[in-house]
């Protein structure tokens, strides 16, 4: 089983962009999926989560009204919309489903003028 992250790059304050996560050797569409985000020299914290339907999704306080999580489990893929990108957005992103213990690879994003 693995997550592969991808959609990262290096985006002016006020931009947006899109995260992408695609599951495999599992039953993507039975479980909980998140993001979570580590900057330089600090702790890993979780950004947003989802369930297996969609029906909730929670957010961090940080990114709440900007980032949007959603899914599509025809596609094993869960996204992260990211808008109104800020300096402090600055991380890598992990997408990841904590009770199977799977971790992406990371994707780098970075919000700088």
């Amino acid at each position: 089983a693995r997550l592969e992250e991808s959609g990262g790059a290096w985006v002016q304050p006020g931009g947006s962009l899109r995260l992408s996560c695609v599951g495999s050797g599992f039953t993507f569409g039975f479980y909980q999926m998140s993001w979570d985000r580590q900057a330089p020299g600090k702790e890993r914290e979780s950004v947003a989560n989802i369930t297996s339907r969609s029906s909730d999704k929670k957010y961090s306080p940080s990114v709440k009204g900007r980032f949007t999580i959603s899914r599509d489990n025809d596609k094993d893929t869960v996204y992260l919309q990211m808008n109104n990108l800020k300096p402090e957005d600055t991380a890598v992103y992990y997408c990841n489903q904590k009770m199977l213990g799977l971790w992406g690879q990371g994707t780098q994003v970075t919000v700088s003028s």
